[in-house]
């Protein structure tokens, strides 16, 4: 934890999942309102897919998903039909915190998604929320772990199951873990030099897939007068609070940056995207399953298939190309033409009322700078990300009701948050609204705030 502390600091607060609409308007949360009004803030487009991985380390490295090849929580395994779940091993750029770092700045970084397990910085490091438990080792530098659990013995990374209709479980561990990790950032403030700190709090993210219905008057399931239906309010100003707290440890000649990966919206359904594969003749199974089942435990018939598909809050869509897969059938100039194909029918498709959905479709080596990993060869956005992708099979229907792994109640939607306070006023005279940034002008901003080179 060696370096100079520099009199130029910056904190970042990172919210995961906050949408616009409800911190700049429709609540009442007094110290992100005085951030607003002393600095600027606006909406922040996420990275396509909007999803915590890749979105917060996009947004600390300042490379796309297809750079860093990772393309949410769970990306395939090259060559094959298997998954593996993303972590920091991962990461092949440097963050925001690394190159700090080896610009002699002390750093302090907690819970940001994508740290676990952790690499060694210039400072001290928490992991995030997919750490499995405290047993594991989650700090750096590694004697930090017994420091946190003796102040938090219970210390914990996320809500289990929070996709369950045990709501009041689900709220009191979403506030019990919210408490432990500013308890334990304001312990490191107090204790550590830093010159950069970055926290992340999933808390939000888990309140909106388990209570967002009942606060939201167009949710297909809305129903007035639920004891739940301030829970999303009444949690918002505890959050507010939190922050509050924060900022006071900051003081007035701290930068300060609070920011959301993504936002969220109601969910209206979800698309069982193999099923609708199934049905336009794209995906073979040799049996029909008799209940609900993942399409990893399916029998694909994988030497008539051409098209498979994941599910999630968006859907990938991936070819069966031949010598790319290991059962490859469709050969390299079959395979324009059926994506052209899969798309335009994929565009034109009808909800269950009739109407056309919205859905878009994006073509990976058409929106980022470089494609890497096992990209999917589409990308698919349905209604709007109102609509989920449901990859299992076994329904017997395109269209469903629930999501296939536990009640949720919400989506993801593409622009998260920003609020910055500058004291040497970066943008100059601007105060207030600005407008949408991008999660890729992170990295530019910070750099220029703490005075350090970055090549992107």
């Amino acid at each position: 934890m060696k370096g100079a502390v520099n009199q130029k600091r910056l904190m970042v607060i990172g919210l995961d999942c906050l949408p616009p609409d409800l911190v700049f308007n429709k609540l009442d949360l007094p110290h992100l309102r005085r951030l607003m009004k002393s600095g600027v803030y606006g909406e922040l487009r996420s990275t396509i897919p909007p999803i915590t991985v890749p979105a917060w380390i996009s947004m600390t490295t300042g490379k796309d998903p297809g750079e860093l090849g990772l393309y949410g929580f769970r990306n395939r395994k090259e060559g094959g039909y298997g998954w593996f779940i993303a972590n920091s091993q991962d990461v092949k750029e440097s963050t925001l915190w690394d190159v700090l770092g080896k610009n002699g700045k002390n750093v302090i970084v907690s819970g940001v998604p994508l740290t676990y397990p952790p690499k060694p910085v210039n400072g001290c490091l928490i992991s995030d929320f997919m750490t499995p438990s405290a047993s594991s080792s989650f700090t750096y530098p590694a004697a930090l772990k017994e420091e946190v659990l003796q102040l938090e013995p219970d210390y914990s990374f996320d809500v289990k199951e929070f996709r369950t209709e045990d709501r009041e479980r689900v709220l009191r561990q979403i506030y019990a873990m919210t408490e432990q990790h500013f308890r334990v950032s304001k312990h490191l403030l107090a204790k550590y030099p830093w010159d950069f700190f970055m926290m992340v709090e999933i808390g939000p993210d888990r309140l909106h897939h388990a209570f967002w219905k009942y606060q939201d008057p167009l949710h297909r399931s809305y129903a007035a007068g639920s004891p739940f239906e301030n829970a999303v309010r009444d949690y918002y100003i505890y959050l507010d609070k939190k922050v509050g707290e924060l900022l006071e440890i900051a003081g007035n000649d701290t930068s300060i940056l609070v920011v959301s990966d993504h936002g969220a919206q109601r969910m209206d359904g979800g698309v069982a995207i193999n099923e609708w594969l199934i049905q336009q003749g794209y995906l073979v199974l040799k049996k029909t399953p008799g209940k609900v089942i993942p399409l990893e435990d399916a029998e694909v018939d994988w030497k008539k298939t051409k098209v498979w598909g994941a599910g999630g809050y968006y859907a990938r869509l991936f070819v069966n190309v031949r010598g790319r897969e290991a059962e490859g059938i469709v050969s390299n100039d079959e395979v324009e033409p059926l994506l052209s194909e899969i798309s335009r029918k994929l565009i034109e498709l009808k909800d269950p009322q009739g109407n056309r959905m919205s859905n878009t479709v994006y073509r990976p080596r058409e929106i980022y700078k470089n494609v890497t990993g096992s990209a999917p060869d589409l990308i698919v956005y349905l209604g709007n990300l109102l609509w989920r992708s449901i990859g299992s099979v076994g329904h017997n229907s395109v269209f469903v009701s629930d999501n296939d792994i536990g009640p949720d109640d919400a989506n993801h939607a593409p622009d998260g948050i920003f609020i910055l306070r500058e004291p040497q006023g970066l943008w100059g005279d601007a105060k207030g609204y600005i407008g949408r940034k991008k999660i890729y002008d992170i990295v530019p901003l910070v750099c220029r705030m703490m005075n350090i080179p970055w090549t992107v």
